[in-house]
């Protein structure tokens, strides 16, 4: 009996030696540097650039520099916390699996917050809401389309991993949907060089893509009853963070609060203004 006893102990204070040491989720800010990752080529979200004109900061392990309203986001958490940001350039399909990995501490990249990623991460925010619009050329056949029902026919595609790829574009009946495209600047280059009728993105993609693409028209079926359908999640876009993470998670949502639509579209507005004049 007493040796059954004294392994009971053993274990409990094991048990409870273990919860005071893992505590669940480090917060991943414990050495005052934000690490974030972006694309730094989904202009006006994030791009690159060769200096830090403009309010730009250092890219982690290269000569460059990392700009637009996910920069300028992430400044404004980092400004409201004491932290210091430090940007990681990685690929689309990157950006989750380095969060859950703990490679970075949060994704600010203009990601969608939609039922499928919120399994994979947790999301503070929304940090912008936007709309779902097209882009088609000036004198195209699709150029006065009304709604999605105009779009039938037209050959079409958008970025990987995107709801624009896997959620809107199927709405479109007769719609010929090419492969998706790797990126936002190798989607619009699809439309510029005639490749696709049109593609979908979101409303500052398009926006921005206007300024470089002087010859696109954007296509918006908001307020008609011909639009995608799409639920909140595909139109709030998020920062991603771990699983568990609630600590980093509330000190982001703890400064966004104090932030409404108007405002993030007037920050964005800023980042469309400083926008290199170019597809990245």
């Amino acid at each position: 009996m007493k040796k059954l006893i004294s392994i009971m102990l053993i274990s409990v204070m094991t048990l409870g030696l273990a919860s005071c040491v893992g505590g669940g989720v480090k917060s991943g800010v414990e050495d005052g540097i934000l690490t974030v990752a972006m694309e730094c080529a989904y202009a006006p979200y994030n791009w690159t650039q060769s200096d830090d004109s403009n309010g730009a900061v250092p890219i982690k392990g290269s000569n460059e520099y990392a700009n637009g309203y996910d920069v300028m986001m992430a400044k404004k958490l980092c400004e409201a916390n004491g932290w210091q940001l430090e940007v990681v350039r990685l690929d689309w399909d990157s950006l989750v699996p380095a969060v859950q990995t703990g490679q970075v501490d949060a994704v600010i990249a203009g990601q969608s917050m939609t039922e499928k990623r919120m399994k994979q991460v947790d999301f503070a925010g929304p940090y912008l809401y936007a709309t779902i619009v097209c882009l088609t050329k000036q004198g195209s056949r699709f150029a006065n389309a009304k709604g999605i029902s105009d779009l039938s026919g037209g050959k079409c595609t958008s970025q990987l991993g995107t709801i624009w790829y896997d959620t809107c574009l199927p709405q479109i009946e007769g719609a010929i949907i090419e492969s998706a495209k790797e990126s936002a600047p190798t989607m619009l280059m699809a439309l510029e060089t005639g490749a696709v009728d049109f593609v979908c993105t979101d409303m500052p993609t398009a926006q921005a893509a206007l300024i470089a693409y002087p010859d696109m028209v954007l296509l918006d079926f908001a307020g008609s009853d011909d639009d995608f359908k799409v639920d909140e999640g595909d139109i709030n876009i998020g920062i991603s963070v771990m699983k568990g993470n609630t600590e980093l998670k509330n000190a982001i949502d703890n400064v966004l609060k104090d932030y409404d639509a108007d405002k993030f579209n007037e920050i964005m507005n800023e980042a469309i203004k400083i926008q290199p004049v170019s597809a990245d």
